[in-house]
């Protein structure tokens, strides 16, 4: 109880220990969104090339401005000649 009996003690400490608290649970939380997100990879071995399967049509960003996807044309060929 010596933290409680700390912010009783000093008043003014409250304000900075709600602050301090909600941007760890804002942190933790975004961190387990992030290791959710389709495009982290926590699986070597199963998948070691994800960025094959990633449909390019699907926006992997948290913001995306007028993104149209063109094929490559020299892609295409590199593609084509290693299959």
């Amino acid at each position: 109880m010596g933290i409680f009996q700390t912010l009783m003690k000093h008043k003014e400490l409250i304000p900075l220990a709600v602050i301090m608290i909600t941007a760890a649970t804002g942190a933790s939380t975004f961190s387990m969104y992030a290791l959710k997100k389709s495009d982290v990879i926590i699986d070597r071995k199963g998948n070691p090339e994800p960025w094959e399967t990633v449909d390019p049509t699907v926006p992997q960003k948290l913001l995306t401005i007028n993104q149209q996807w063109k094929p490559i044309e020299e892609l295409q060929k590199v593609r084509r000649a290693t299959r």
